[in-house]
């Protein structure tokens, strides 16, 4: 493999498994493949079967490779740390059970830092103690991810997590050792929190093991910046545009990734109201076909 596209539910609006709003997930596969990928993240956990045997089918019939999966739980708060785990562990058997290597940790949405999205300058920190917790947490998970699963495991910034800011995210990889954890650097996040992904690659090329192409219109991150709107409203106002027509320069990121030697999966996710008006599969295809004409095939 050279570079691969792929697809994730959070295309299709799927943030949470239990979400009644959500899409079957078979018309999530179907869809993806239509639009012309041929592989597809996981989701939140439960939300595809869990049962090896029923996914595993639906993936070969489609002909679609499970790429990886994705922990976007609340890291920030200890007292659900039991449930942090158990999505964890869950995550972790069902990418082994699939041959899917890339798990991305995700900080989930805090009440602290949600009005200070896009606003480093105005953003709340952790304590000492709190920031310990923290970093141990992720070191715990990305520990058993990659010793007792065999799995690459990256830590993904969010907007409105506590690890979102270019400052935060540098202490953090500071913190925990690169052989058990890399970068999952998502495009449209980095826009979101104010700092040049394409820079951010340079930087640290030798440890990003995996990529998300996300695009943010400027005008209504701009807008949904200032009035403090929050992330799933923001979504469904449209911050995150179709590729190639928002703030991120896609052919500058191809060539620097080129160049580096990456090889793996490149995973658009356009995040999406799953009850808005927009057309999912009609996305991704127009994202597809964007991805083609610039030289990712």
């Amino acid at each position: 493999m050279t570079m691969a596209i792929g697809n994730a539910p959070c295309s299709w609006g799927v943030e949470f498994a239990d979400d009644p709003r959500n899409p079957p997930w078979t018309r999530v596969l179907d869809e993806c493949r239509d639009a012309g990928y041929r592989g597809i993240e996981l989701g939140p956990i439960g939300f595809m079967p869990e049962d090896p045997v029923e996914l595993g089918e639906a993936l070969s019939s489609r002909g679609l490779t499970l790429i990886g999966g994705v922990v976007f739980r609340p890291f920030h708060d200890p007292s659900k740390w039991e449930q942090v785990k158990d999505a964890a562990v869950r995550t972790c058997r069902s990418l082994r059970a699939h041959g899917a290597r890339q798990l991305v940790l995700i900080d989930s949405i805090s009440p602290r830092r949600a009005p200070t999205a896009g606003r480093p300058a105005e953003a709340e920190q952790m304590s000492a103690g709190e920031w310990k917790g923290f970093v141990e947490r992720f070191r715990e998970i990305a520990k058993m991810g990659a010793q007792e699963f065999g799995l690459t495991v990256s830590i993904h910034p969010h907007a409105a997590g506590f690890l979102d800011f270019e400052p935060e995210v540098e202490r953090l990889l500071a913190e925990i050792d690169a052989n058990l954890l890399k970068i999952c650097l998502d495009t449209g996040h980095s826009h979101y929190a104010g700092f040049d992904p394409v820079a951010f690659l340079m930087r640290h090329i030798a440890r990003v093991a995996y990529v998300h192409f996300k695009d943010i219109d400027p005008i209504v991150r701009a807008k949904v910046v200032a009035a403090r709107t929050g992330f799933y409203e923001a979504c469904a106002q449209g911050v995150f545009c179709n590729l190639g027509k928002g703030m991120t320069d896609f052919p500058a990121f191809r060539r620097t990734l080129l160049e580096s030697g990456y090889e793996g999966w490149c995973t658009v996710e356009q995040d999406c109201d799953p009850a808005g008006a927009n057309s999912p599969v009609a996305d991704a295809r127009a994202n597809r076909d964007y991805l083609a004409a610039i030289g990712f095939n």
